[in-house]
């Protein structure tokens, strides 16, 4: 999938009318189902531009905040946020889809809202900072790959102003890129890898994508192996060309009992999924 969705921002007030907690990230989910004919797909849920926050809260010492948003046909998400005398971090992710929802599950077996819960990865961040991320990030639980990126995010805002001090995730910390293709030896360094924004202007491509050699391991198996060369042509306002060039593209993934599943980052705020 090439994961295209809308930014997310929620600005929680308190009884003065202050800002207590506020959030800006965008996020899609891939999800694997069962349809009519007793067979899985795949499909890719995206945010609606339409978004609600019914259910957010400010929290205090003694209550995590939430943050809560629903979209699209009966979709909704919160995370929320507990804190200690210095710092906060998140605690359990709720994401909830509704295969009743034709568009993304139109064949569905199961019908209606199903939950998944997942505990969040956040570490701790220092009160009155604001967590910053613009890599991408993942929660995988339950044939739901959750997919972030772009992320701002203070709980327990103080005196109604978000911080400017920003705590960055790990992610976002330059390191050098591999000047190899990706092999089943370093494919868990996708976390090191930052994204940049895209830019501007880009250079044409060339007309053929270099090919890429990338694999996965399940103890000392291959679940995974692609040699592929890539290219995406993006029609938005202007036509984009995009070449996926292996030498500086990260693949990481999970392999599973019924499924694998392939993630290439190329460093340059593209994302592809297998």
């Amino acid at each position: 999938g090439f994961f295209q969705s809308y930014a997310v921002e929620v600005d929680v007030k308190d009884a003065s009318n202050a800002t207590c907690l506020y959030a800006k990230w965008m996020m899609s989910f891939l999800i694997r189902y069962e349809t009519n004919s007793s067979d899985y797909k795949n499909t890719t849920l995206n945010v609606s531009p339409s978004v609600t926050h019914n259910g957010s809260a400010c929290g205090n010492d003694t209550q995590a905040a939430l943050v809560a948003v629903q979209f699209g046909e009966g979709h909704s998400w919160s995370n929320n946020f507990t804190k200690t005398n210095e710092t906060y971090q998140g605690a359990f992710v709720t994401f909830t889809y509704n295969t009743n929802d034709t568009r993304v599950f139109p064949d569905a077996k199961r019908k209606g809202p199903i939950t998944v819960v997942v505990k969040d990865t956040m570490r701790p961040v220092q009160l009155n900072s604001i967590f910053v991320c613009h890599s991408t990030d993942f929660l995988e639980a339950e044939n739901v790959t959750q997919i972030f990126w772009n992320v701002t995010v203070q709980p327990f805002v103080q005196n109604g102003t978000v911080s400017k001090k920003e705590s960055r995730c790990h992610a976002d910390i330059p390191t050098s890129a591999p000047t190899v293709p990706p092999t089943a030896a370093n494919a868990t360094t996708a976390s090191t890898t930052t994204l940049s924004p895209v830019p501007t202007t880009s250079p044409k491509p060339m007309e053929y994508p270099d090919i890429g050699n990338y694999s996965l391991t399940s103890g000392n198996k291959t679940c995974f192996l692609a040699t592929v060369g890539l290219q995406l042509n993006v029609s938005q306002d202007k036509p984009l060309l995009i070449n996926i060039n292996p030498k500086t593209t990260v693949a990481d993934g999970v392999c599973g009992n019924i499924t694998a599943t392939l993630k290439l980052n190329d460093g340059n705020s593209t994302l592809l999924g297998f």
